[in-house]
């Protein structure tokens, strides 16, 4: 072999060391995402987690759970309910929040998921929402509640306009100040800093949940209530991570009858 071949080959051979530990170096800076992430920035809705209660809290309406899911720890809170530590709970991954902070805990969580109800297993949720709506509740957006069964019909607010109405003439409506007259069917109080109220009148259709309306006030209700409300129609309300209200009366005045 020639001192001229030898001196190439051992060129090409430094190239080639070189090249593999630049390519080498750069894989080791470039970690990859971890799995961990993944529910801050996706829509889990209709996703499950089954685990053992290792923690719980109870604040102000809302009961916090830390679940062992024997791959991971979760965090997250609904409507007060009984539950103790060792319960096996299933907790529909409905609402993933980042870095939230309760002020009645004075504590921020990384992520916690806030749902419509945690179960214990083999529970049956008998409120269940309809599919492809956002599930929310807790200390989060509350969702949309469509009972099948309309309540009794409430006599519109004069000068007002009905449920039903606002469904049907959202593009006449939007971004204006309305009247509405309802029975409150769900509460849910200091969630973002407001409180979110469901109404209904008996007009519109459960069918496609046109008989339902999502308030958001200072005001306070209780279940069962019949009020006015008076506030800004909004449309295509978008809070992240995949939720939007297609109609939401924002900012509201309560007047009770």
């Amino acid at each position: 072999m020639t001192l001229r071949l030898m001196m190439s080959l051992c060129i090409a051979a430094s190239i080639g060391v070189v090249g593999a530990c630049s390519a080498e170096h750069h894989a080791e800076e470039t970690p990859e995402p971890q799995a961990e992430t993944a529910p801050q920035t996706q829509s889990l809705a209709g996703s499950t987690a089954t685990g053992s209660v290792v923690e719980t809290m109870n604040a102000g309406n809302y009961t916090y759970v830390r679940v062992d899911t024997g791959k991971e720890e979760i965090w997250a809170a609904a409507t007060r309910f009984d539950v103790a530590v060792g319960d096996t709970v299933v907790v529909p991954l409905e609402m993933p929040m980042q870095d939230f902070y309760s002020e009645s805990l004075d504590r921020t969580f990384p992520v916690v998921y806030f749902t419509s109800r945690i179960l214990r297993e083999g529970e049956t949720d008998p409120s269940a929402m309809p599919a492809g709506h956002p599930p929310v509740t807790g200390e989060t957006i509350p969702a949309h509640d469509s009972s099948a069964q309309a309540p009794e019909p409430v006599e519109p607010a004069e000068g007002g306009v009905t449920v039903g109405q606002i469904w049907s003439e959202t593009a006449k409506l939007a971004d204006t100040s309305i009247t509405v007259r309802g029975r409150v069917v769900k509460f849910n109080g200091g969630i973002l800093g407001t409180n979110w109220i469901h109404l209904q009148d008996g007009t519109g259709s459960a069918i496609d949940g046109t008989h339902d309306l999502t308030v958001t006030t200072l005001g306070t209700a209780s279940v069962g209530d019949v009020i006015t409300a008076k506030g800004t129609l909004v449309t295509d309300k978008d809070f992240g991570a995949g939720y939007t209200y297609a109609v939401l009366l924002e900012n509201a005045e309560l007047i009770a009858d």
